[in-house]
């Protein structure tokens, strides 16, 4: 049994799901996705869970049936490319309710017929996978799908405390007084969000949270030109991102998200859950030209990636907090939850308050003989005005905004 750690965060917070839009070289068999479906929750327990709670501890876990609840839709009419404007408008209808995961899957698919191909989106609710489990998840479903390739069964292993982060991740002293602090207040106040509550405002909440979907393409000759820029500056693809967030948008705070799949043991190679982190890179003084400003990022980024108690921090305030705190932060902090605790929580430390932040979750480059196209399409937490979802497959670079 899996319980939800710093997953909490993701539990009581709408708009916590994202999709992955592939174009796959096969036509579309409405068996043969059912087949790849059943396949894949073989491999990957997660997708015949739902959530469940322990009522005396106040803790919830994944509770594994023995048949898979991802849903599936197969659409009408024909989906030309990747780019069809009825996509994007399909991930918002499954996004705009809030998903009861007591009583749903955390996967929904949905396929069109291309011609000669098949567009399928898949839309993961954050406790299922992060962005990196996702993209690989997609991956798996395209092999099966196009060549029946059996994808190997990966044990389900999630962080399970603050013991698994590397020692000297540790909160620094402020931040941990702090903590201490509103945990205490939180205890004094006696008080407990329940899941339906939270799925009552969740709903109500995403009827006036109106997202922008819009879809930009970098080709391959493109792709190429800026990779080399970069390597000539001494920069990352990535750092370029990020500068021209910074100069587009005139902002001095960007969150970006990182995997840490390779430096927590708990990991298993193929497990889906969530094995990342996030922090914020800020600029105080922006460079006019973009690739100075790249470097500026650049160092930035490297000093933080270097220093685990910066790395970690998101992660370790997550396993710090009480988790029934952890669960109220957002409602408290838009005013639906009375606690004092919470709000200071959901306000200084997540900003969730205001849809004021801009962040950059880019699931890198690969390469798929099987994959025609794919782009990634972000969740827009409830602190974030404007994401970007980054993908590169077969040399094209596709950035997604999810934008308020």
């Amino acid at each position: 049994m899996e319980y939800i750690f710093t997953e909490r965060a993701h539990l009581m917070c709408p708009n916590m799901c994202f999709g992955i839009v592939m174009c796959i070289n096969n036509e579309l068999n409405e068996s043969r996705i059912a087949e790849a479906v059943e396949c894949l929750s073989s491999a990957h327990p997660f997708i015949r869970a739902l959530i469940s709670h322990e009522e005396k501890e106040n803790r919830f876990f994944y509770d594994v049936k023995e048949d898979s609840q991802a849903e599936i839709s197969i659409c009408p009419g024909n989906a030309l490319n990747t780019d069809s404007p009825e996509i994007l408008a399909e991930f918002e209808r499954i996004t705009s309710r809030d998903f009861d995961l007591f009583k749903e899957g955390m996967l929904k698919i949905s396929a069109w017929p291309s011609g000669a191909k098949t567009i399928v989106l898949m839309v993961f609710h954050h406790l299922l996978a992060d962005g990196r489990g996702a993209l690989e998840l997609s991956r798996e479903f395209a092999g099966y799908y196009v060549l029946g390739k059996q994808p190997a069964y990966a044990e389900e292993k999630l962080i399970s405390s603050a013991s698994e982060f590397p020692e000297d991740s540790r909160l620094p002293l402020i931040s941990s007084l702090l903590v201490n602090r509103v945990n205490r207040q939180w205890k004094k106040e006696n008080k407990k969000l329940s899941y339906e509550d939270y799925h009552r405002f969740a709903d109500d909440y995403l009827k006036s949270d109106k997202i922008k979907h819009n879809l930009s393409v970098l080709q391959r000759s493109e792709t190429d030109k800026i990779a080399e820029k970069c390597r000539t500056e001494g920069i990352t693809v990535n750092d370029y991102l990020l500068a021209k967030l910074f100069t587009e948008d005139k902002t001095k705070r960007i969150v970006i998200a990182k995997d840490i799949r390779k430096s927590l043991k708990c990991y298993n190679p193929g497990a889906l859950g969530n094995y990342s982190t996030a922090f914020s890179v800020e600029l105080n003084r922006l460079e006019d030209d973009l690739y100075k400003a790249a470097k500026q990022v650049h160092e930035k980024v490297r000093r933080i990636s270097a220093r685990p108690s910066s790395l970690y921090l998101v992660l370790q305030c997550y396993a710090a907090l009480d988790p029934g705190l952890l669960d109220a932060a957002m409602m408290a902090s838009r005013g639906r939850f009375e606690s004092k605790a919470a709000e200071f929580i959901g306000r200084n430390f997540f900003h969730m308050d205001k849809s004021g932040g801009f962040s950059i979750t880019n699931l890198g480059k690969t390469e798929s003989d099987v994959i025609e196209d794919a782009y990634f399409i972000p969740p827009a937490s409830p602190a974030m005005k404007k994401t970007w979802g980054v993908l590169t497959i077969n040399g094209k670079m596709r950035i997604c905004t999810s934008e308020r």
